[in-house]
């Protein structure tokens, strides 16, 4: 028994970025249920001009919605997430499965748990998805191709529900990973939320010293603009994952603080290359894709002058011998000289015969 056995009412409750892009994304494979949207009117009107769902419904209307519904994706900022958990407890039918697709996961793991009838089932999701845009107008059925899926099980979940749940989640191009609620938030606490507290805080450090001399944000060059390019995200996105994350958040800024205070004491004595040294390594250890794609990728770094036509030039080349580019980066770009791109394959031997073709016009490349 597959998916479309199980899942032919697929109801999504927020149908912004994500949610949007999630119904999208199952349309393009030729998902063959009916996806029904539960949101504000105003969003459901732009949804209607994109024709993205079956059915619509207000959210005065959940009941009506979730009644029949196989699959319910809650897809709303976590703290209405726990909100639209109490309320579901009091429609949905029994044997039906609830995710979300929170950014953290321990709260709203033990709500479900709490508050959802033992006769259903139950996964925590975190797509490892997004975009600088926001709103259904900006949904993309292309979101989830090759990024990350966390699934965060609460109670126990039937082999055939788990396995069909995972094959509609790989329709949209995302890779599964099933991993404990706390081990989520300790890891996203190290490696997204505090780099966001850091870019903040570092950014509006310089810029209070911008009050001493107008030199400080003039001079910041690439390292300072990489190290604080997420520091413009918008506080609304952070709110909630602040919140229901500070305990592992302060961990971390805590563990960091210590780092710093002993980089400090190494610092006066001229003790830095080991750190140097053991960072470039770990560093390197890191998959060479950005978007955390399960199977690996394989990286070509491409010179390219700065004029018109340069990506047209390798996407073209790359075209006509029939080598897909998985994933393409500008790196870094020197106003009428010049920069890198980056440019990913799925094969070593893609990789191999597109940096023979780049090479043959005269485009200088090398491995990563």
């Amino acid at each position: 028994m597959g998916e479309s056995d199980i899942f032919k009412r697929v109801l999504i409750v927020g149908t912004g970025l994500i949610g949007g892009s999630m119904a999208l994304a199952l349309k393009r494979k030729g998902f063959k249920g009916q996806l029904i949207g539960c949101d504000t009117p105003a969003v459901l009107q732009s949804a209607k001009e994109r024709n993205i769902f079956n059915e619509m419904y207000p959210p005065n209307q959940l009941k009506e919605a979730a009644r029949d519904a196989d699959l319910v994706f809650l897809s709303t900022p976590i703290d209405v997430i726990l909100t639209l958990l109490k309320q579901l407890g009091e429609c949905v039918k029994p044997g039906a499965l609830v995710t979300d697709m929170g950014s953290t996961k321990r709260e709203i793991v033990e709500m479900a748990d709490k508050v959802l009838p033992k006769e259903c089932y139950f996964l925590g999701g975190h797509p490892m998805a997004g975009s600088e845009f926001r709103g259904v107008e900006m949904a993309d059925p292309f979101l989830f191709e090759n990024t990350t899926y966390v699934l965060t099980p609460a109670r126990p979940i039937s082999e055939t529900m788990r396995k069909a749940f995972g094959e509609l989640l790989e329709k949209t191009g995302a890779k599964v990973v099933l991993m404990l609620p706390k081990l989520h938030d300790e890891i996203a606490a190290a490696v997204s939320h505090l780099p966001q507290i850091l870019a903040v805080t570092l950014m509006n450090m310089v810029a209070q010293k911008q009050n001493e001399s107008p030199h400080f944000v003039k001079m910041a060059a690439g390292g300072f603009r990489d190290m604080t390019r997420i520091a413009s995200s918008p506080y609304g996105i952070w709110d909630d994952i602040l919140k229901t994350n500070s305990d592992m958040i302060s961990h971390f800024i805590d563990l960091f603080v210590s780092n710093l205070q002993d980089i400090k004491k190494m610092l006066a004595k001229d003790e830095m290359k080991a750190l140097f040294e053991q960072s470039a390594a770990a560093r390197l250890s890191i998959p060479k894709d950005t978007k955390g794609f399960l199977n690996p990728n394989y990286d070509l770094l491409v010179a390219v002058e700065d004029k018109p036509g340069m990506i047209a030039q390798i996407a073209n080349a790359c075209a006509e011998n029939n080598i897909n580019i998985k994933d393409i980066e500008v790196l870094k770009i020197r106003e009428n000289e010049g920069g890198t791109i980056r440019l990913a394959f799925s094969s070593q031997e893609n990789r191999t015969v597109a940096r023979s073709l780049l090479v043959e016009k005269g485009l200088e490349c090398r491995v990563r």
